[in-house]
């Protein structure tokens, strides 16, 4: 499968199937593959597009550095070098905060997208759990728990720190993650935001604001939710509704 080296990093990526383009974004200290949880088979009629984004999985990040905004330009440069004008798209977590830039850098990218758990900005909790990502934290974990993060974050244990300090600095972080209504507002991509109701990192009230804000916005509150609550005996129901609401014809804006 291919590497592809963008903004000064190697993006891993694959691509399958044949149709419209679906982008498929994974979540924090995740890998693209995450998907096949949830997606037993890839959706029919879709050419699916899975990177592992950067500094995730096989995925490089020489710069040691990461935000949400730059890993929206590398989704961009992504689409550029597959020549791909205009894309549907579902993320997770981070993968959702990521396609907020993408849909607000360039808003006619996006055709229509699932956020899974996404936020406008950073609240409390977050901040508070993001602060335990430290590196003593990755060396107290048990032997199996580090093996199964180097079976997954396949460039060294370096690699997997970095990542530890990628959650750790969103801590601090207050410009990265800063959607106001008014930038929600020029998203034109129809939009199906799905969130769990007792997410412990972004409660409820995230999910209304982007509900608010996105024009053209759907919202699935999940009883009992977690924080990417599309797993396990929700992956059903989760794909029957993503890709219900990636095929509909455009809902009416509010």
């Amino acid at each position: 499968m291919p590497l592809v080296s963008l903004n000064g990093f190697e993006m891993y990526y694959e691509v399958r199937g044949e149709g419209e383009p679906l982008l498929l974004l994974h979540g924090g200290m995740g890998i693209g593959s995450d998907w096949r949880h949830i997606f037993t088979a890839d959706p029919d009629g879709y050419r699916v597009i899975v990177p592992d984004l950067r500094g995730h999985g096989q995925s490089t990040n020489p710069a040691r550095r990461f935000t949400f905004r730059q890993c929206g330009r590398d989704l961009l440069a992504l689409l550029d070098h597959l020549r791909i004008a205009r894309t549907k798209a579902i993320g997770m977590s981070m993968g959702a905060k990521t396609l907020l830039h993408v849909a607000t850098m360039q808003p006619d990218r996006i055709a229509a997208m699932v956020l899974v758990s996404a936020t406008p900005y950073f609240p409390q909790p977050l901040r508070d759990a993001a602060a335990q990502f430290t590196r003593e934290a990755f060396e107290r974990l048990p032997d199996a728990e580090r093996n199964i993060l180097r079976s997954r974050h396949v460039h060294g244990d370096e690699q997997i720190l970095q990542l530890y300090d990628m959650t750790r600095s969103f801590a601090t972080s207050y410009d990265d993650m800063a959607f106001t209504p008014a930038l929600l507002g020029t998203i034109t991509a129809r939009t199906l935001i799905v969130h769990g109701d007792r997410d412990p990192f972004y409660p409820v009230e995230m999910a209304i604001e982007l509900f608010r804000g996105i024009p053209q916005s759907a919202l699935w509150i999940v009883p009992n939710g977690a924080h990417g609550p599309v797993f396990g005996s929700m992956a059903p129901a989760f794909t029957a509704a993503a890709l219900a609401h990636l095929a509909g014809a455009p809902s009416t804006s509010r």
